[in-house]
């Protein structure tokens, strides 16, 4: 790269450049030979040289294939809530899932809990995590608290 002239000894130009560097050319890249060539041939291929449907090893599957869950009868959705309206501390989404063979997202669906059931429940859980929270260092739950006061503020 050529030392540039100072800036009192060039001559004044009055055309605006924009430029931040010396300009450069780009690299060479090379004509395609195949295009615009009269005397390129194309040869084409047979149906068992062509590409298949099938060409070349796939990667693994991610994850494992989930096997489509069978309609449950009216008979066995109706036994399902009264177990569960019987007992929901016993018949838990998961037991209930489990037991009919669909999933715990399906029973939650059909038979959510209802009323003074759905605030034991709420009450239960809240308690264990308040037992969780309990063992919280000061930091810890400095934090958590800037973050839901942050929370208030969406």
């Amino acid at each position: 790269m050529k030392p540039r002239m100072p800036f009192s000894l060039r001559l004044p130009s009055f055309a605006r450049s924009y430029a931040t560097r010396l300009p450069e050319r780009p690299p060479y890249r090379a004509p395609d030979p195949l295009r615009n060539n009269p005397n390129a041939t194309y040869q084409e291929l047979s149906e068992s040289d062509g590409p298949t449907p099938v060409t070349g090893a796939l990667p693994p599957q991610v994850g494992k294939a989930r096997e489509a869950h069978a309609r449950l009868p009216d008979e066995a959705i109706a036994k399902m809530r009264d177990l569960r309206r019987a007992d929901p501390a016993t018949w838990t989404r998961g037991r209930l899932a489990k037991e009919f063979g669909c999933s715990p997202w399906f029973v939650g669906k059909i038979i959510s809990l209802k009323g003074p059931d759905r605030r034991r429940a709420l009450e239960a859980r809240e308690k264990a995590h308040e037992a969780a929270r309990a063992k919280w260092g000061e930091r810890k739950s400095l934090q958590m608290d800037i973050r839901k006061k942050r929370k208030e503020f969406w």
